[in-house]
């Protein structure tokens, strides 16, 4: 009887050690794609994730959310990243300059819009961007212009309406787009500015006015495989991926244009 038990006891201890070594080899044959992309894709790129790993069993991909600008200043300093997915072609250029992505991987995918929010409890708000100098406010969050792709596009529609300089005294600066729009929603500043598809996800802020794409840059997000990269073939399938039918509809489904 306590040979029996022995076996049995020796049986299992194998089959665990196997199903671990199983697994192991399993996690092992993953390729493993890390990509930097733009706050404002969070909500888009964590379904296009989703989609694509249940379609890719050997990838799994990490994301690494901030401001494009900060993003590539990390790649610049030599931070690990297979994909730069930025919301705006000036950080794009930047790399490319630099000889830090594929040239040839370089592709528009994308385009946004920017608009100016509220928080949903504001009453009366302003209707129009040409108000907001009407000093019937305290402040207005927006983007950091140094690094934040919004905050230079905001830059540029508040120079326009020559509102820039009257406003400095009332502008709270978010590190990335998704920093301005938690910023409204919780109250810490009546007015934002960020990109039309963050304010979609949003069930706290209401809209109260869209810029004149005359105003301001194109907002055109390219994408591109990173030349460091360890996985350059996969990341350009993935990168495919982004830009053919089924990504695009993901995006569209985010508001993306």
């Amino acid at each position: 009887m306590k040979k029996l038990v022995s076996w049995l006891l020796l049986l299992m201890t194998m089959a665990i050690s196997f199903g671990c070594s199983a697994e192991g080899n399993e996690s092992a044959k993953k390729t493993e794609l890390l990509i930097s992309a733009a706050a404002s894709l969070t909500d888009a790129l964590d379904e296009l994730k989703e989609v694509y790993e249940s379609e890719h069993d050997d990838v799994t991909i990490t994301l690494n959310m901030g401001s494009s600008g900060k993003l590539a200043t990390q790649i610049e300093q030599g931070a690990p990243s297979d994909i730069f997915l930025s919301a705006s072609q000036s950080d794009m250029e930047r790399l490319s300059e630099k000889e830090l992505v594929s040239g040839s991987s370089v592709v528009d995918f994308t385009k946004n819009s920017i608009v100016l929010i509220a928080n949903k409890s504001t009453t009366d708000p302003l209707t129009t961007f040409e108000q907001l100098g009407d000093d019937a406010f305290e402040y207005l969050s927006i983007g950091q212009p140094e690094t934040v792709p919004v905050g230079r596009y905001t830059k540029e529609v508040l120079e326009h309406l020559q509102l820039w300089t009257p406003l400095q005294n009332k502008l709270v600066m978010g590190s990335d787009v998704r920093q301005v729009l938690t910023h409204v929603e919780l109250g810490n500043a009546e007015y934002g500015i960020v990109y039309s598809t963050d304010a979609l996800v949003s069930d706290k802020v209401v809209v109260v006015a869209e810029a004149d794409p005359a105003w301001h840059t194109p907002i055109v997000y390219p994408g591109a495989v990173v030349l460091d990269s360890k996985h350059p073939g996969t990341a350009q399938g993935f990168l495919d991926f982004v830009t053919g039918d089924e990504g695009k509809e993901i995006l569209q489904k985010y508001g993306f244009k």
